[in-house]
């Protein structure tokens, strides 16, 4: 059934492709109706969220980045019609559904520590010391269900309980600090802040800096690539658009 859906979601986005290649509406074959801050607009079906709300007519000055689902800045809160249920999206990787109430989230008003990561340690007491409330966590997994990015984030505060530095910066490691973990957390956790403080104390105490970037380190102490940067700050615009596409990009 999964499988079916989705076929035919790609039959109605390849139908209402004059979205952005600018056929005129008459040939759009399929519309949905959703609404934005309160108020309807008829859009065509297949587009995302992000895509529908433009073609709604929003310019996204704000909570809008990538497009791709990497920077987390489209948090999406948003209801079906007859459906009580709250969900919550990204914006750019969700498709828009007929009924849909949306709401954007500017940014998730989370609790976030100041700390002196040199006077901490990769420890159970530097995590309870800088953020106590994770032994708030009631394993409920609402977290967990609301990654976009389906990282287990209840597994990684259970390792932060633990102690385990490591494995939570392990887990953690594709988080994009979108907030949505802790917009649905009942214990009002801010699950992300506390994935990132383990990050740094892991990138600081636990792993080994690389050969490679020591010497890269060194070069640009040494002043290697100042004449390079000097001669590139002064290039014309053209000059640096030309360099940059034409740029070597690594393989995966």
């Amino acid at each position: 059934m999964a499988d079916e859906k989705k076929n035919i979601m790609d039959e109605i986005a390849e139908a209402n492709k004059s979205v952005v290649t600018g056929i005129d509406e008459k040939d759009i074959l399929h519309w949905i109706h959703i609404s934005i801050l309160g108020k309807k607009y008829r859009v065509p079906a297949g587009l995302t969220i992000m895509q529908a709300m433009e073609f709604a007519g929003y310019r996204f000055i704000r909570s809008c980045g990538c497009r791709a689902g990497f920077c987390g800045a489209c948090t999406t809160v948003y209801r079906i019609e007859g459906d009580y249920r709250l969900k919550t999206a990204l914006a750019c990787q969700t498709r828009a559904e007929d009924g849909m109430y949306l709401v954007q989230i500017p940014f998730t008003p989370a609790q976030r520590a100041n700390y002196d990561i040199e006077q901490l340690s990769p420890s159970i007491e530097s995590l309870l010391r800088i953020y106590p409330e994770i032994l708030k966590c009631l394993g409920c997994n609402t977290c967990t269900k609301a990654c976009p990015q389906e990282i287990d984030v209840m597994e990684y505060i259970a390792c932060g309980k633990r102690g385990d530095i490591e494995k939570m910066a392990e887990i953690s490691f594709d988080c994009i600090q979108c907030g949505l973990c802790a917009i649905r957390c009942p214990a009002e956790l801010a699950q992300y802040n506390y994935a990132q403080f383990a990050r740094r104390l892991h990138g600081k105490y636990q792993l080994s800096i690389p050969e490679h970037l020591q010497k890269r380190i060194e070069e640009i102490r040494q002043g290697k690539f100042e004449s390079e940067l000097k001669r590139l700050m002064s290039a014309p615009v053209e000059e640096l658009r030309k360099i940059y596409t034409s740029r070597v990009i690594e393989k995966e």
